[in-house]
C-alpha cells in the first residue's frame, strides 16, 4: 500500500488540465509546468482536490503510484511557491559573482568558471560566498545546484569547496609528522 500515493493533493488557486495520454499541465501564479505521466495511472480532480489511483496491485503500479503523486505535487508546489537551493563557498580566495545572467566562480583554478543561467532558473549571489538557485521546476533547480557544486566539491581535510547550506562534510585527520 503506497502511503504517499494515497494522499490527496490540495489545489489552492492552481489550474490543472489532464490531457490525452495523461499529459498534466499545471498553471499558477509563478508560471506553468507540464509533465507526461504514465497513461495507465488514473488522475481524478474533485472539489479542488486531486487524487491518483492505480489500475491494480502489480509491483509496477504500486511503485508508479507514489511517484506519480509526488511529481504532480511538486509541480503544484513549484507554480505556487517555487523551489530554492542554497550553496555556500568555503575556502580562501574562493568566491562567486554575478555578471548579467552569468555566474562567475573563482574556485582556485587558473581561470574563472563562467556559467550561464538555464532557462527558467534564477541564480542570486547575495554575498561572495553564498549562491541561491531558484526556479519552479524542482528537478532543474536541483540539477543546476549540483552542477555548481561539482566544480569544487568539499574536500575532507580542510572542508574547502562548494557545499549545500547545512551539508555535513566528514572531516579526516591529516598526516602526522615524526
Amino acid at each position: 500500500m503506497s502511503r504517499i500515493g494515497l494522499k490527496p493533493i490540495e489545489l489552492g488557486g492552481v489550474e490543472i488540465k489532464v490531457g490525452e495520454g495523461n499529459l498534466v499541465e499545471v498553471k499558477g501564479p509563478k508560471g506553468s509546468l507540464s509533465e507526461q505521466i504514465n497513461p495507465e495511472m488514473t488522475i481524478a480532480i474533485e472539489d479542488g482536490v486531486l487524487t491518483v489511483e492505480r489500475p491494480n496491485e502489480l509491483k509496477k503500479y504500486r511503485s508508479l503510484h507514489g511517484l506519480t503523486r509526488t511529481l504532480i505535487a511538486n509541480m503544484v508546489q513549484g507554480v505556487t511557491e517555487g523551489f530554492t537551493k542554497e550553496l555556500e563557498i568555503i575556502g580562501t580566495g574562493y568566491r562567486a559573482a554575478k555578471q548579467g545572467n552569468k555566474l562567475v566562480l573563482t574556485l582556485g583554478y587558473s581561470h574563472p568558471i563562467e556559467l550561464d543561467d538555464p532557462k527558467g532558473i534564477e541564480v542570486e549571489v547575495p554575498t561572495p560566498n553564498k549562491i541561491i538557485v531558484k526556479g519552479i521546476n524542482k528537478q532543474q533547480v536541483g540539477a543546476h545546484a549540483a552542477k555548481i557544486r561539482d566544480f569544487r566539491r568539499p574536500e575532507p581535510y580542510k572542508g574547502k569547496g562548494v557545499r549545500y547550506v547545512g551539508e555535513y562534510v566528514r572531516r579526516k585527520v591529516g598526516k602526522t609528522g615524526k
